[in-house]
């Protein structure tokens, strides 16, 4: 757990969150895509990622205790490089959190993660249709 000011803390997910992530997961879906998704699919995906490591990890954000966003990471081998690239996905940020750095700080322990972790590069997941998101991910 890595406290990166006084109230944000990132935190690597786990089974316990299975719920938020999910809840998180669903509202993400609702805002970038306008689709609603199956519980049991979600929850599923997310169970699969929690318990093999192979398919990714989860950070997740809190402020005060509780959630504020989530991103998912998972890896691509490099061929080229000898090393995996690390994708952000599935980033969320609650609603009431917005505007707080709260991505930024997740971007943060991230990049430093995978640099003592050895990544090769870290690449962002972005919807081309979702303008909102480019515009901030860009700022």
């Amino acid at each position: 757990m890595e406290s990166l000011n006084n109230n944000i803390v990132i935190r690597l997910g786990d089974i316990t969150d299975l719920e938020t992530i999910i809840a998180n997961n669903v509202e993400m879906t609702l805002e970038t895509e306008n689709k609603k998704l199956s519980q049991s699919t979600i929850r599923n995906g997310v169970e699969e990622v929690l318990n093999h490591s192979d398919q990714g990890w989860y950070y997740l954000s809190e402020i005060d205790g509780k959630n504020a966003g989530q991103l998912r990471i998972t890896r691509e081998w490099s061929d080229w490089r000898n090393g995996y690239f690390w994708w952000i996905q599935s980033v969320f940020v609650q609603k009431d959190y917005r505007q707080k750095a709260v991505y930024s700080f997740l971007h943060k322990h991230v990049l430093e993660r995978a640099k003592k972790i050895g990544a090769v590069g870290l690449r962002l997941y972005v919807d081309n249709q979702n303008k909102n998101i480019r515009k901030i991910y860009e700022h």
